[in-house]
């Protein structure tokens, strides 16, 4: 009797241990696949520029997009102009931290009525909001 309660710790033992195992090559598999498939998507909007549809049975899909854009397929060089000669030294004034505050907030929000115009989203919200920092923004300029 105690060689058949051996035994089965042993099994036991070894089933958890193989458990562990393939618990740890799903999710490494997984990771693998989720980073394959942004990768795709980030490819799939740099050329097409809009959104890919994940399937109807995957509720969500989210991913933050890398910072520096991807480049472009090469088009026409650009072309070089005659060098221009260095504009006169001015006297340098501080950007008002304000006004530079709500430049990158109106870039953002450029960008969010960008992505909803391409996904055919509503964007009323957003163009509302664009307007709201673009007022906001002159009324900075004009009171500095």
């Amino acid at each position: 009797m105690p060689d058949v309660i051996n035994e089965y710790q042993k099994w036991k033992q070894q089933g958890e241990s193989l458990r562990t195992q393939a618990k740890q090559a799903m999710e490494s598999r997984f990771r693998e696949l989720l980073a394959e498939a942004v990768s795709l998507a980030e490819e799939f909007r740099a050329d097409f520029g809009g959104p890919l549809k994940p399937p109807a049975n995957v509720t969500a899909f989210r991913y933050k997009a890398s910072g520096k854009p991807k480049s472009k397929k090469a088009g026409k060089p650009p072309a070089v102009k005659a060098a221009a000669p260095p504009p006169p030294e001015t006297k340098v004034e501080k950007p008002n931290p304000k006004v530079t505050a709500l430049e990158k907030r109106l870039a953002g929000a450029v960008k969010k009525l960008g992505d909803a115009k391409a996904a055919g989203t509503p964007t009323r919200a957003l163009e509302d909001r664009v307007y709201e920092i673009e007022d906001a923004l002159r009324l900075a300029r004009e009171s500095s």
